[in-house]
């Protein structure tokens, strides 16, 4: 295995996280608060090791990755960056390290979970630096989710497989302009969301700080009230938003290029995904009205907010949802394991894995009244291959066995078993609250032990990074010699 380009391409990521470290200590320095001098510590602390990585790997260094290297980049990457991007939270918050690498890893796994308290009354700058990271986590899982994950053949991704999934240098030039493209696209919706925000009533800093943490659906606030702080009008904002970051980027880069709709339409995953929001949303607005719990009006937009808030893993808060009754309860604990659409901000599952399984389930019913018949397995128009297939039924299962691990780890930790579910269920699948009201939508993390968070950043990571990537560096095979 080679380990200096990896080195080097490491040093490289951390030098533009501590560029964007600037943002946060210029405003400190600006507002003449708290976390200047703690940022520009942090900065100078990850300028010297970006400095050391890139002088170990060689900046002349330019051998191939192969898809070893890939899988230890994918990963190291995001272990190093949430290392340093710790170090403000335990400079200018004073917590441990424990405390802040767990908000550094939900922050830029996009998952929304958080130890702190009194974000209303928090330094301005460190509020930043949280939305900071879950944009930039944004926008890089889905730069990755294009671009590395279906060349490293991850949980059925090959199934969305582009020219930019060929890591040959050949396409390295279509690489950079898919990637490009994304960001462009990402900056675009990002602004756009703002502007929705300042129309609705927030500030400037609010809307600033949630436009990143919605397009990106990672759900951090700058309110303890999350966003029950805000007017109505920010709610709705927030619904489109979330969702349209609940949808596969390069889809919406080519509704941009095309200047129309027709190639969002036609995606069977995304109309699953509006079918799935749309049916949570009705019957949770018909037992809401029914129960008497709220108007048609506030039904609607709790509903359809919360289950939005949820599928697409924001976590963004809006009522307490777990005061709602059972039947709500049961709907969102489904829709803590879906997620959106491939190719998105999202965590979870994702909609495409649970529509090629129900395929398969009907071509399997298929075959015991006609075995000899042929059924041929197709999603989007497009052939599933048996690889495919194979991949997925072990992500599905990978998935489910580190929900597992994660519950058995956190009840040894001192967890009830059903606090444990739900925190390891909401861990890996990006999602942020969980089912419990200790860490529900108005809840929050720092109840548990260091140890238990350190599991929760590990299921978070995993999840993340489609739990293969991850698991595959635990085998054997992964380390040999060849």
């Amino acid at each position: 295995m080679t380990y200096r380009p990896l080195l080097f391409i490491t040093g490289l990521v951390l030098s533009k996280m501590a560029v964007f470290m600037y943002f946060p200590m210029a405003l400190a320095f600006y507002y003449n608060t708290l976390g200047g001098i703690e940022f520009l510590t942090s900065i100078v602390i990850t300028h010297f090791a970006s400095a050391i990585f890139i002088y170990l790997g060689g900046e002349k260094n330019r051998s191939h990755l192969g898809v070893r290297e890939m899988f230890l980049l994918t990963t190291g990457v995001w272990i190093l960056a949430s290392l340093f991007a710790a170090l403000p939270f335990v400079l200018i918050e004073h917590i441990s390290y424990s405390d802040a690498f767990f908000e550094t890893m939900s922050g830029i796994t996009t998952t929304g979970s958080t130890v702190l308290h009194g974000l209303d009354t928090m330094h301005p700058s460190i509020l930043l630096w949280r939305s900071i990271l879950q944009w930039l986590g944004g926008v890089g899982f889905i730069v990755m989710g294009v671009a590395i994950l279906p060349f490293l053949n991850v949980g059925g991704m090959r199934l969305f497989q582009t020219e930019s999934s060929d890591w040959s240098d050949k396409s390295a030039s279509k690489t950079r302009r898919v990637a490009l493209d994304i960001l462009l696209v990402y900056v675009f919706l990002t602004i756009c969301c703002f502007v929705g925000y300042r129309f609705a009533g927030m500030h400037n800093f609010d809307a600033v700080n949630h436009a990143m943490t919605t397009i990106s659906t990672g759900g951090y606030s700058t309110s303890d009230s999350s966003m029950g702080h805000f007017s109505t009008l920010a709610h709705w904002n927030a619904i489109i938003f979330m969702f349209l970051g609940g949808l596969p980027f390069l889809l919406l880069i080519r509704t941009v290029q095309h200047k129309s709709i027709q190639p969002l339409w036609k995606d069977a995953q995304i109309r699953g995904f509006a079918k799935l929001v749309l049916a949570c949303s009705v019957a949770l607005s018909v037992y809401l009205v029914f129960t008497g719990q709220f108007s048609w009006e506030n039904a609607i937009r709790l509903s359809l907010f919360n289950v939005v808030s949820v599928v697409t893993t924001t976590g963004f808060g809006l009522d307490d949802f777990l005061t709602w009754g059972d039947f709500s309860v049961v709907i969102f604990f489904g829709l803590l394991f879906t997620g959106a659409c491939s190719g998105s901000t999202t965590g979870g599952i994702k909609i495409f894995r649970f529509q090629i399984a129900f395929s398969l389930l009907k071509r399997q019913l298929m075959l015991l009244m006609h075995p000899h018949a042929l059924f041929p397995q197709k999603y989007n128009n497009r052939k599933v291959s048996d690889d495919i297939l194979r991949s997925l039924i072990a992500f599905v299962l990978a998935y489910m066995l580190t929900i597992a691990v994660s519950t058995l780890l956190l009840t040894l930790f001192g967890s009830s078993a059903m606090m444990a579910l739900t925190a390891s269920i909401t861990a890996v699948s990006n999602v942020g609250p969980g089912l419990v009201d200790a860490i529900g939508p108005s809840g929050n993390f720092a109840l548990f032990p260091d140890a238990s968070k350190w599991v929760l950043s590990i299921g978070m990571l995993m999840g993340r990074l489609e739990i293969l990537t991850v698991a595959v560096m635990f085998t054997r095979h992964f380390w040999r010699r060849y």
